[in-house]
């Protein structure tokens, strides 16, 4: 019986046979074998080629500051779908569905920076003058200026400005964090000079800028913040299953505004310091050993 396919749909992704599945020319099972990790196969996935050892610590830095953020709008969509009791996956894709113009705005803010310094190309300007530009006209028209404030952290993004000196520090360094320095130095002086309030960067506008000089389209890097924080939104929901009732209420715990971060009740592990890298196996053995984690396991 003949088995061929009327059509063949085309693809640069991946294929597979009875034997191997092969993305982006790499067999899976090699790529594993040789040590290569998810956040390598992130470059291969989006770019086709393997990072350079900053690359791939500067992705892996900001997957890390990235994963968990409690309660914002793609927790609390996890949260109250789940409170449905439908199937986990409704949780998570509604968590992702969250991220567009004010929550996560990664594509927009790739696709802004990318238009003006594609204006600094075309019209012979040089990336100062293009940013004071962007930020005048974001702000004369009234819009918002994509990267910049955070509703929950109002003396600025604790994650923003690290993720700019790590990436200084380890040298993946490019047009667009030039770019982004100067907008939030125009940004900055505006504000100031109106009389303003001091707004910061945030973790779109210091994170985004990295993704973009590491080669990732605006689509890309939108991709890899929103599937990084489906990680944690599915925690919130299971954690929500395993602990919490139906509707997410009771006598006692009425329904509230998930987002106001008063009505957090953390009944999770007390603060602990992170271990450093040298001493991380001997800490996870005794993790082990003592069991203490168990509690927590969802």
């Amino acid at each position: 019986m003949d088995r061929k396919p009327l059509i063949q749909r085309k693809t640069g992704i991946s294929y597979k046979t009875e034997e191997k599945t092969v993305l982006r020319g790499y067999n899976v099972c090699e790529l594993a074998d040789a040590g290569y990790t998810f956040i390598d196969g992130l470059y291969i996935l989006f770019q086709g080629r393997i990072p350079a050892e900053n690359e791939r610590a500067m992705l892996d830095y900001e997957v890390a500051e990235f994963l968990e953020h409690s309660m914002s709008p793609s927790a609390a969509a996890a949260i109250g779908v789940i409170n449905g009791h439908p199937m986990l996956p409704a949780a998570v894709g509604a968590s992702i569905a969250t991220f567009g113009g004010a929550h996560g705005p990664g594509a927009q803010h790739g696709y802004m920076m990318k238009k003006y310094l594609d204006r600094a190309v075309l019209e012979h300007k040089t990336v100062e003058q293009v940013a004071v530009e962007c930020v005048d006209e974001y702000m004369d028209s009234g819009r918002a200026v994509m990267g910049m404030g955070q509703p929950q952290h109002l003396d600025g993004d604790p994650r923003a400005e690290p993720t700019h000196l790590k990436q200084e520090e380890i040298g993946v360094v490019g047009v667009y964090l030039k770019f982004q320095r100067a907008l939030e130095k125009r940004f900055y002086a505006r504000r100031f000079a109106e009389g303003r309030s001091y707004v910061a960067v945030n973790m779109v506008g210091a994170g985004n800028t990295a993704l973009s000089d590491m080669g990732f389209s605006p689509n890309a890097a939108w991709t890899i913040g929103c599937v990084t924080r489906g990680y944690s939104c599915s925690c919130h929901a299971l954690f929500t299953l395993k602990k919490g009732r139906a509707w997410g209420a009771s006598r006692n715990e009425p329904m509230v505004q998930m987002l106001d971060l008063s009505m957090i009740k953390y009944i999770g592990p007390a603060d602990r310091e992170v271990p450093l890298q040298s001493e991380r196996e001997a800490y996870a053995l005794n993790e082990l050993k003592t069991g203490e984690f168990k509690k927590w396991v969802i």
